[in-house]
């Protein structure tokens, strides 16, 4: 009996499940995009693998892309809203950006965060 919950304290989504298609990388590492830029935009996710739970906010979850199986930290983010599909397993949402990633540390910030080669897209 029971079913697996999974706790996240990071969005990690494709373009396909809802990450914003305005945050270009090769646009923001020529002219980088600021949290002012979308403070106002909410955005939808969907068809996450799994029952999740998010950090509430205030608090952050990290804000991850997903390209091809390596992930990219954008920033941060906050969950506003979750639903789930009980049937299928998976959760959907909606979330705004709070904190966008420099360059720099978006280059860093996989080292410093995860720590996964094999999930680094910059390595």
């Amino acid at each position: 009996m029971g079913t697996l919950i999974k706790i996240n304290d990071t969005l990690q989504i494709t373009f396909e499940q809802g990450f914003p298609k305005e945050l270009v990388l090769e646009e923001h590492f020529k002219n980088a995009f600021k949290a002012e830029d979308f403070i106002e935009k909410v955005y939808e996710f969907k068809d996450k693998d799994g029952i999740r739970l998010y950090q509430v906010p205030p608090v952050r979850n990290f804000l991850v892309e997903n390209k091809n199986g390596k992930w990219i930290y954008w920033g941060l983010c906050h969950i506003l809203e979750v639903n789930y599909d009980y049937q299928n397993k998976i959760t959907s949402g909606k979330f705004k950006i709070i904190y966008i990633n420099t360059p720099e540390e978006m280059k860093k910030a996989h080292e410093l965060i995860d720590r996964n080669p094999e999930t680094n897209y910059f390595n």
